[in-house]
């Protein structure tokens, strides 16, 4: 899994002021644990010893996600892993250095894990309103590799399956359909 944390957590924030106001309740942060079982399972794996590497791309001034639990990036997240029924979730992040702008190092970063040949099934969640063609771009030149973009409006095209990101943010938030 291939995600852009900035974006995340600025979705997130989002989400939660406008569901706190349609709702009339405070919405908690986010289970970072429950979301990624959401995005894994909206992306097509199933249960069993799979083994799932999770790389958080951030800005180098943002140490922490703000809208989900855990959060910390170097104490919490880097190097950290967790495992239930879908298998095994290693986490790892990586801050965006002054060499390169944060849209470059997504890229930069989806090209490589497009490239290589061990990763068979990718899930990626990177700014679709800045990069959503250069993301879809890169997904249809890939041949061998299911892979599935996840944006907050449907996406269809040759190379990728799209999913709707914010079904598995809502239930990370604890938001059921019945309230809605």
């Amino acid at each position: 899994m291939l995600v852009d944390a900035d974006y995340l957590d600025a979705t997130v924030f989002d989400l939660i002021v406008n569901f706190e106001r349609m709702l009339g309740r405070r919405i908690e942060q986010g289970d970072l644990c429950h979301w990624l079982d959401c995005i894994a399972l909206d992306g097509g794996l199933t249960p069993g010893h799979n083994q799932v590497q999770v790389l958080f791309l951030h800005s180098k001034t943002k140490e922490r996600l703000d809208n989900f639990a855990p959060a910390h990036f170097a104490t919490e997240l880097d190097g950290k892993a967790f495992s239930d029924n879908l298998g095994e979730f290693t986490m790892h992040s990586f801050a965006v250095e002054s060499v390169v702008s944060a849209d470059e190092f997504f890229i930069q970063s989806l090209t490589t894990l497009c490239d290589a040949k061990e990763i068979k099934h990718l899930m990626v969640v990177g700014h679709m309103q800045r990069l959503g063609q250069r993301i879809t771009t890169l997904c249809r030149q890939t041949d061998g590799k299911d892979i599935t973009v996840f944006a907050m409006e449907p996406l269809s095209g040759r190379g990728f399956t799209g999913e709707i990101l914010g079904y598995s943010l809502m239930s990370a938030l604890g938001i059921k359909g019945s309230e809605l």
